[in-house]
């Protein structure tokens, strides 16, 4: 396994490891119909703002969802569509009817 290689896939495990979290994970799934703000995000989860603000910023340099501030609000997005395509892909996965 070259150098480079071996780095994307602990990139990889590392966002993995990001979306782990169902917090974050709720967050993002969140942000994926339209930007929404911190605020709103955090009463449809029912949780705190700061706390969804330390999610998003984790979130945000990780390049999983973006901010756009419009005046004193900030609008949070999934803008990358591999990210979308990804997390559909998978809500997907798990909805399909199994034998087990």
């Amino acid at each position: 396994m070259n150098t480079s290689h071996s780095e994307h896939i602990e990139q990889l495990a590392d966002l993995f490891g990001l979306l782990g979290d169902q917090t974050r994970l709720q967050i993002v799934l969140t942000c994926l119909d339209a930007p929404i703000t911190v605020t709103d995000i955090a009463k449809k989860l029912n949780l705190s703002t700061s706390l969804i603000s330390h999610h998003l910023r984790l979130l945000r340099a990780a390049r999983v969802v973006s901010g756009e501030r419009q005046g004193k609000q900030i609008f949070c997005t999934v803008n990358d569509h591999h990210i979308r395509t990804m997390v559909s892909n998978l809500l997907e996965h798990i909805a399909e009817p199994h034998d087990d």
